[in-house]
């Protein structure tokens, strides 16, 4: 039984046994019996929950457990003794295996994995129907338990509303234990990384030259700051040039001029500047931003521009980020009383002066907060400095230069041919942490702003 067919069967048995329970705690209250402590649908709920989340639970280890299990059955299987040893090359063997066992019209390219594709698709069918029979019964064994229980007197809505606080805090730390599991894996390969090069040479050295690496002196040729100082230039410099400007603009247009058929229609289109896939900004800064800067940079006396500048990501990824300017700026604004406005209008002032000198003080820190937090989006971007900016570790001022990022080296670390404990592929878990700490405070920052210099209103 496939697992989506299962997770179907499962989900009629609990609507099955919340109708069950149901009608059984409501038989409870007719002719004067015991008033019930908890409605009818709370019974229900209460016996729904032990028959779907039970075989859920088990549904879910069982899926992780179920493929070693498999490939342990594949493995007693006599065509088994002619895989190689070499761990790779067997595993490479056995996913042709499940690819074949799965789709029985194709064919496998080598052919022991033709021959394990029987034993690897009867081994898949018996561990697939015991799986499903135990959640079956699991399910049946959860409501069975639970259906006994039900009684006038019986507390379901407390035991509901328990579990469904249990279900709210596992949700709410599933981001918290990802947070962590990310931060841990970063932390354990930088360690690694460390002990081959000392961290001051990688934090402060200007050379980077990951291509040739001394096996003495490793260090050498991993210096970093180009790469912070290029992720810097592209992120928080030329793209929040561009975004600061055209998003702060927006947002007082939005919220002080534009009429409310206007703002209606506007708001959501900025919006959707967000929602555009970043590697279509990459191929719009690779294709149309980048040539275009090169020409200017020609015409303004630069005959060997590079079209792979830092102007060319750092403009696209200013566009790219206008909306979280604009969003954050626009509700801060927006939050601040009416009755200041009009008082300053009241007092004489124009509109322009209402703006400049009431609400942009008033709402700075919410502005403020956004462009931080824009700041931590443009500095991990990838996409677009992929695709338009150099791999060139550059320390220049000069935006029509070639630059390089944090992100983009990472990528190029990670798509080569080295050893996975070699310097080179480390490096990348380096940089990945330490662009992790460095967004990691700048949302930090920007949550301390917007509450120390927050201004409560009457």
């Amino acid at each position: 039984m496939s697992a989506f067919a299962l997770i179907l069967l499962i989900a009629g048995l609990g609507l099955i046994a919340w109708l069950t329970a149901r009608a059984r705690a409501g038989r409870f209250d007719r002719g004067g019996m015991k008033r019930l402590h908890s409605l009818p649908g709370q019974h229900g709920w209460y016996v729904a929950m032990w028959t779907v989340l039970p075989a859920l639970l088990f549904i879910t280890v069982w899926s992780s457990v179920s493929p070693g299990l498999v490939k342990q059955a594949v493995l007693q299987d006599p065509a088994a003794a002619q895989l190689p040893q070499f761990d790779f090359e067997r595993d490479a063997l056995l996913s042709e295996a499940r690819r074949v066992a799965e789709h029985p019209e194709s064919k496998a390219f080598d052919p022991v994995a033709q021959q394990l594709a029987p034993a690897m698709r009867a081994a898949r069918s018996r561990y697939a129907w015991m799986g499903s029979l135990a959640a079956i019964l699991l399910a049946f064994a959860g409501g069975a338990y639970a259906f006994t229980r039900i009684r006038p007197d019986f507390r379901a809505r407390s035991r509901v509303e328990r579990i469904v606080m249990i279900l709210l805090l596992v949700a709410s730390l599933i981001a918290i234990l990802t947070t962590l599991g990310i931060f841990l894996s970063l932390l354990w390969e930088s360690l690694i990384f460390f002990q081959k090069v000392p961290p001051w040479e990688f934090l402060f050295g200007t050379h980077w030259s990951p291509q040739v690496i001394d096996a003495n002196d490793p260090g050498a040729s991993l210096g970093a700051v180009p790469l912070f100082w290029g992720t810097f230039f592209i992120g928080a410099v030329i793209a929040m040039i561009v975004a600061i400007p055209f998003g702060l603009m927006s947002a007082i247009y939005l919220t002080q001029y534009a009429a409310p058929r206007v703002r209606r229609w506007m708001k959501p289109i900025l919006e959707i500047l967000a929602g555009v896939p970043t590697v279509v900004y990459g191929y719009f800064a690779a294709l149309t931003v980048a040539p275009a800067v090169r020409d200017l940079a020609v015409m303004l006396g630069m005959p060997f521009a590079s079209a792979e500048s830092a102007l060319a990501a750092g403009l696209v990824m200013g566009v790219m980020i206008i909306p979280f300017v604009s969003s954050m700026a626009d509700d801060s604004i927006a939050a601040v009383p009416s009755s200041m406005r009009d008082g300053s209008l009241a007092m004489g002032a124009t509109t322009s002066e209402t703006i400049t000198r009431v609400l942009i003080p008033a709402a700075l820190p919410g502005v403020v907060a956004g462009v931080l937090l824009a700041v931590s989006r443009a500095i991990g971007e990838t996409m677009i400095v992929v695709m338009a900016a150099s791999g060139a570790a550059n320390i220049t001022l000069n935006p029509f230069e070639s630059a390089t990022t944090v992100t983009k080296q990472i990528v190029d670390l990670l798509t080569g041919e080295s050893e996975f404990d070699s310097p080179k592929t480390l490096a990348a878990f380096a940089l990945g942490l330490t662009l992790f700490v460095i967004t990691l405070l700048l949302n930090i920052v920007a949550l301390r702003v917007v509450k120390k210099y927050r201004e409560a209103y009457e």
